[in-house]
Formats: C-alpha cells, structure tokens, sequence
C-alpha cells in the first residue's frame, strides 16, 4: 500500500520504505537503548477501542506497525496491552525476519514485558511459542511463568514516585542483552513511565480520522508532566485519511523528576 508524503519532500513512498534502514541502534546514547514509541489514536484521543487498538488503524496502519518491528533490536509493551491484544510471535513472518537480516539484526526481535505483578495468562501466544525470547521487567519477587518460550526476569525497585524504575532496567537490557534499540508499543501508563523519567527519544504516532467518545484513554496517563517534553516534527505520512507522523525528543527537552 502507498502512502503520501507531505513533510519533508512530497511524493509517494510505501510503509516498507518508510520502516527500513533506520539503524536506531546507532543512535543509542551511552549506556541505554535508544527507544521508539508507537501509538495509534482516534481524533479524540483514544488509543483503543473495546480494549484494542485493532478498530482504529487501517491496514497503513497495520504495515508501519509490523515494519516498525523489523528496525529494533527489542519490542516492548506492557503486561496489559499484551494481555488485551493477546500478543504472539512478535516478528510475524519469515519475510518480515528477512527484512530484519538486512538491517543487520536477529531475525527475531527480543520481546520485552513490563508487568508489576507477573499476572501474565499461561496461554498467552507470546509464551507458548517456543521461538520467542522474553524479557519480563518487574518488581515482583514472583517466579517466571513456566512456558514454552524462553523467559527470563530483570527485577528492579520502586523509583521516588513507588513506581517501578525503568532507567536502570532499560540500562540492564544494553548491557545484558545486547539491546541498543527498543520499539515500546505502551500502554498509557507505560507510555508516562517512560516519558517521566526521560527515555523516550522519538514518537511514532498514527491519527485516525474518527471519534469514538465514552471514557478516555490516551497515549499518556498519569500525573502531568512538568515542564511539558517538546518533540520537533520529522516527517508526516497519509493513507485514506489517516496521518502517520514521527517526531524526535527535543534536545533541550527535559522532565523534572518526580517529587
């Protein structure tokens, strides 16, 4: 499926254009990876719809999401949105695996969890492939889920705010796993945890041309962010009336840490 530019350069590109090459892990700063996130959402801002993200996108969408998988060294998400959209194999085919050779990495990315309580259903498609290597990041002293795939627990400890530290755990996955990219696809609470203690460096985010309404749940939930980060806008996409645009964490962009 192809997709319009409108900024930079007008013109026609495909998603896979648009989602090869990137090299993120060459823009890793020392000692952590460098981290993408991805989001879709409605013009009101919801980011699921009956629980899932699925409704909102089109299949534009669909290409840049997988596409996006082929560009990191890990895919990361939190227990919830792995729970609710039943997450498997996170590299789908063995084209998409080829695509991932060609840029130089595994032909199967590094599934990362976020999950405080290890509440991780055993049937989950992700942990009964036996090809899939997982990474729980918890503060749970619980055991690792006794699956088919390989997984394996980095366990870290509450930050200022009794919220699990994700910096020293994102620190843990360079040096323990060789991790110099990550494409985080949330949820909302992720998302903050992430942007709070400053480890977002680029965001992908899709907007569909629809209102869902009822209760709000956006990329981003928890207490405001002070200052607010800035992000300096690198390129916008189009496909059937849905906006794809990738934006970079400003430089001088900073997050107070939490009180």
């Amino acid at each position: 499926m192809r997709l319009r530019r409108l900024h930079p350069d007008p013109g026609d590109v495909t998603a896979e254009e648009v989602t090869s090459g990137m090299r993120l892990g060459n823009l890793a700063p020392p000692g952590r990876p460098y981290l993408v996130l991805n989001m879709v959402a409605t013009l009101d801002g919801r980011i699921a719809i009956g629980g899932r993200s699925a409704p909102i996108g089109n299949r534009a969408d669909r290409d840049i999401f997988h596409g996006l998988r082929t560009q990191a060294d890990a895919v990361m998400a939190g227990a919830e949105t792995v729970r609710a959209e039943r997450y498997g194999r996170i590299v789908k085919n063995d084209e998409l695996r080829a695509r991932r050779e060609r840029d130089g990495l595994a032909p199967d990315a590094l599934a990362v969890v976020v999950s405080g309580r290890l509440d991780l259903p055993a049937d989950l498609p992700l942990l009964q492939d036996s090809g899939s290597r997982v990474v729980i990041l918890t503060g749970s002293g619980g055991a690792a889920p006794d699956a088919p795939a390989r997984v394996e627990l980095l366990r870290g400890e509450p930050g200022p705010d009794g919220l699990l530290a994700l910096e020293p755990l994102l620190r843990r996955l360079r040096e323990e796993h060789g991790v110099r990219s990550i494409v985080c696809e949330g949820g909302s609470v992720l998302n903050h945890g992430l942007m709070r203690e400053g480890l977002v460096d680029e965001l992908f985010l899709a907007l569909a041309p629809k209102l869902a309404a009822g209760d709000p749940l956006t990329a981003v939930t928890g207490p405001g962010l002070e200052p607010p980060l800035d992000f300096e806008l690198l390129s916008v996409l189009e496909a059937e009336g849905h906006l794809f645009m990738r934006y970079r964490r400003s430089p001088q962009s900073a997050v107070r840490s939490p009180q």
